[in-house]
């Protein structure tokens, strides 16, 4: 097999959480024909992640295998006038970096967004009213129903507000994503990709292991106020804690495994159901 594998792999540093984990074999496609190739054998027991932003891993030791979509399949190129096309694997960080060197705005909000573009797009990913939909022209993926490459665009995929076709149907394989951006003068969108930097640091757990926002925001509701009314800032199990610093964030304090994880969200979950009759919906994957 032509494609990167590694046995026994560590997993630690692929899920932001940190959480300890191995896999039995982890595959680091760079080529479509890597993706063909994996799959060939067999599509059971396959796990694909992108960057391991918005996962949870619940397990120390996976029998399945792993498919790493990262560095090795991160190309940005332009393609067109200001369309931009990116591999699966590239980061949200170095899509915005690329837009600033050729005076492209459209992208700015997903300088400090931490997430693989497969993820973003397969999520839809988004922050402060934007949303990586409203950039995108068409998406490539792997159909493994018939093993086909194919391509769809934006308003066939069925848009929602964190979701997706693609989350709905988990047989659809990103493989590579265009984006239409628009012109801007390149003071202007450093300085806006300064300010939402700057505006996270401010809010958010950074110091510590999280993967983002844990919960979806509810209609009518906005998660944070109604943990801090619950006094659930600083709940701890294990090594989990709800953030001290933001109530929507869980960070790994001390060695948490994605059961101590699991555990606090649950928590979670059942205090605000008593509180505010609301069910709070998970927005990262549990794997």
């Amino acid at each position: 097999m032509a494609v990167r594998v590694e046995h026994n792999f560590d997993l630690t540093n692929y899920n932001s959480y940190r959480i300890k984990a191995t896999c039995k074999r982890a595959f680091f496609p760079s080529c479509e024909e890597d993706f063909m190739e994996i799959y060939a054998h067999g599509l059971n027991d396959k796990i694909i992640i992108g960057g391991g932003y918005n996962i949870i891993f619940s397990k120390e030791y996976y029998n399945e295998d792993f498919i790493i979509v990262g560095d090795s399949y991160s190309s940005i190129r332009l393609d067109g006038e200001n369309i931009i096309s990116c591999e699966a694997g590239s980061s949200t960080k170095d899509l915005s970096e690329f837009a600033l060197a050729n005076s492209l705005s459209g992208v700015e909000i997903f300088y400090d967004i931490p997430s693989s573009l497969g993820g973003a797009v397969v999520m839809n990913a988004g922050a402060s009213g934007e949303e990586i939909k409203d950039i995108l022209v068409k998406v490539r993926y792997l159909d493994l129903a018939d093993m086909q490459i194919k391509e769809i665009m934006q308003e066939d995929i069925g848009y929602e507000y964190r979701n997706s076709l693609f989350q709905r149907e988990t047989n659809k394989v990103v493989l590579k994503a265009w984006l239409r951006l628009t012109p801007g003068d390149p003071e202007g969108i450093r300085n806006k990709m300064e300010a939402v930097k700057e505006a996270r640091w401010a809010k958010q757990p950074k110091e510590y292991p999280n993967a983002g926002s844990v919960f979806k925001r509810p209609p009518g509701h906005y998660v944070g106020p109604m943990i801090d009314e619950l006094s659930l800032k600083g709940y701890r199990v294990g090594g989990a804690e709800v953030s001290k610093k933001h109530g929507g964030f869980i960070v790994n304090i001390d060695n948490a495994t994605g059961q101590d994880i699991i555990n606090v969200i649950k928590h979670v979950q059942q205090k605000v159901r008593e509180k505010f009759n609301v069910d709070l919906e998970i927005e990262q994957r549990i794997i």
